[in-house]
C-alpha cells in the first residue's frame, strides 16, 4: 500500500509479467493458416528474376513456382495467389494473353495444382493490367477510358479459363461495377459452381503499390483513380461491401491493409463471410528498407504488422512475409 491509500488497486501489469502470462492472455494469434503468399511468375525466364523494391521476392519460373508452392505446402499456409508476367511483346489494348489458356498465367496455375492438388488453396488474379500494353485493369474506350462493361466481358472470359486451368478461387482486383456478379454468372454458365470468388471489395488507390508495379512488368501511364477508391472514402467501401455481397462474392478483402485498418474493421464487423486483407508491396518494403538500414527490428516488426491487420478483423492476410511468418509460429 502506498501513503495515497490501497491505489492502484487494479493492476493490469499483472498480466504482463512473464512470457507465458502474455502468451495465456493473448486476445490475438496468428496461425499459418492466416496467411496466402502472393506469388509472380514470368515467362520466358531460365532463373528467378529477383524484384529490386521488394528484397528477397522475385518473379518465378514455371519450376521455381512450384517449389514456392510446395514450401508454401510445409509452412502450413492456406493458399497462393499467382500474378502473370507475360512477355512484353504479348501485351496488347485487350489483355489477350490473361484469356489465352497457354498464356504464363494459366500455364502456371495448371502447374501449380498439378503440384500440390487440393493441399493448398490454387488463387489466381483476375485482372487486365498485366496484360494490356497501356497498364490498364480493362478495357478502354475511344477517349482512352476505362470501359467498364466491355471490361466485364473480359473477366467473365478470363474467369473461366482460370477454372478451367485449376483455380480453386478466383480474385477480382479490376475495381469494375458489377464485376463480382458477371464473373459468379460466368462460373455457374460452366459448370464451375465450386470455385469461389475473393472480392476485392475495398481497393484503394494507394501510393503503396509502387513496388507490385515493378513486380507485374507494369506498362501503365497515368493513375487508376477513375476505378480504384479515394483514400479518402469509408462510406464507399461499404457500399461496395452491400454490392460485392448481393452479387455472390464468398469471400471479401481489403487492399492495401496496414493504411485502412479502419476499413478493415468496419468490414469486418458487417459481414459474415470470412475477411481478407492484402499487406502490398510498399507495407513490405518500407519494413525491409527501415530493417536494412538498422532502424528497425525487422522480425519484431513483420509479426506486429501481422498482427495489427488480424486484431482489425482480418481472417486471412495477403502477405510476402507468408511462408517465413508461418515459420516463425512454428
Amino acid at each position: 500500500m502506498t501513503k495515497y491509500g490501497s491505489f492502484p488497486g487494479a493492476r493490469p501489469r499483472r498480466l504482463r509479467t512473464t512470457p507465458a502470462m502474455r502468451r495465456m492472455v493473448a486476445e490475438t494469434r496468428l496461425h499459418p493458416a492466416d496467411f496466402i503468399l502472393p506469388a509472380f511468375v514470368r515467362e520466358g525466364v531460365s532463373e528467378p528474376v529477383p524484384i529490386a523494391a521488394m528484397p528477397g521476392v522475385v518473379q518465378h519460373t514455371r519450376d521455381s513456382l512450384k517449389k514456392a508452392a510446395l514450401e508454401a505446402v510445409e509452412a502450413g499456409i492456406s493458399g497462393i495467389m499467382l500474378f502473370g508476367v507475360p512477355e512484353e511483346s504479348k501485351k496488347d489494348a485487350l489483355g489477350t494473353a490473361g484469356t489465352d489458356p497457354d498464356g504464363i498465367l494459366q500455364v502456371a496455375l495448371r502447374d501449380v495444382r498439378a503440384e500440390v492438388g487440393d493441399e493448398l488453396l490454387v488463387m489466381s488474379d483476375l485482372c487486365l493490367d498485366e496484360f494490356t500494353d497501356h497498364g490498364h485493369c480493362g478495357v478502354l474506350d475511344a477517349d482512352g477510358r476505362v470501359d467498364n462493361d466491355a471490361t466485364l466481358e473480359r473477366y467473365a472470359e478470363m474467369a473461366q479459363v482460370q477454372a478451367d486451368a485449376g483455380a480453386h478461387v478466383v480474385g477480382p482486383s479490376g475495381m469494375m461495377d458489377g464485376q463480382i456478379g458477371v464473373i459468379r454468372d460466368a462460373l455457374d454458365q460452366i459448370g464451375r459452381e465450386d470455385v469461389a470468388v475473393l472480392a476485392y471489395t475495398a481497393k484503394y488507390s494507394s501510393a503503396f503499390y509502387g513496388p507490385f508495379r515493378e513486380a507485374v512488368g507494369s506498362s501503365l501511364q497515368g493513375d487508376r483513380k477513375t476505378y480504384q477508391q479515394d483514400p479518402a472514402n469509408l462510406r464507399e467501401s461499404l457500399r461496395e461491401l452491400a454490392l460485392d455481397l448481393e452479387e455472390g462474392a464468398d469471400m471479401v478483402m481489403v487492399k492495401p491493409a496496414g493504411p485502412y485498418l479502419d476499413i478493415l474493421a468496419r468490414v469486418a464487423d458487417a459481414v459474415d463471410v470470412p475477411v481478407a486483407a492484402y499487406q502490398i508491396s510498399g507495407e513490405y518494403s518500407m519494413v525491409e528498407a527501415a530493417a536494412e538500414k538498422g532502424w528497425i527490428d525487422r522480425d519484431r516488426a513483420i509479426m506486429e504488422t501481422l498482427t495489427g491487420i488480424k486484431r482489425a478483423g482480418a481472417r486471412n492476410i495477403l502477405t510476402y512475409w507468408a511462408v517465413e511468418a508461418a515459420q516463425k509460429l512454428g
